[in-house]
């Protein structure tokens, strides 16, 4: 009976944790910041250097905006993301947010200068959008 016992408390202790490795492991996407809303406009689908075109409608948060679309980029290749304003530049005033980069693969590495599976973002600083 008592080895009944000790191997029931055994199991619930392992279920436990379990649960515990399980619910820690969900923690870097819940400190993660949700991403403004984006539409990717322009996506090359083959090569191996492809560029990614994204319209947000305000400056805030691009890099969760970069770093959502990036989490959907998985083909071996460089990925090389822009982000615009959805309202669009003219030509005295540049539309860029932002640009960033992605490898994936050696050829994505090959590509960008970055090893396989990082990411890079770059904001353009006093950049606003059109109203």
């Amino acid at each position: 009976m008592h080895h009944r016992r000790r191997t029931a408390a055994a199991l619930a202790a392992v279920a436990a944790l379990a649960v515990t490795l399980t619910a820690c492991g969900g923690d870097d996407d819940q400190d993660a910041k949700p991403a403004p809303k984006y539409k990717v406009v322009h996506q090359d689908k083959t090569g191996n250097q492809r560029t990614v075109t994204v319209e947000v409608e305000s400056t805030k948060d691009t890099r969760a905006v970069f770093d959502a679309v990036a989490k959907t980029l998985n083909d071996d290749a460089g990925y090389f993301v822009e982000i615009n304003c959805a309202s669009g530049g003219t030509a005295s005033v540049d539309n860029r947010l932002g640009n960033g980069k992605k490898a994936v693969g050696r050829i994505g590495a090959a590509g960008t200068g970055l090893d396989d599976g990082a990411t890079e973002y770059t904001a353009n600083k006093g950049r606003t959008c059109p109203e």
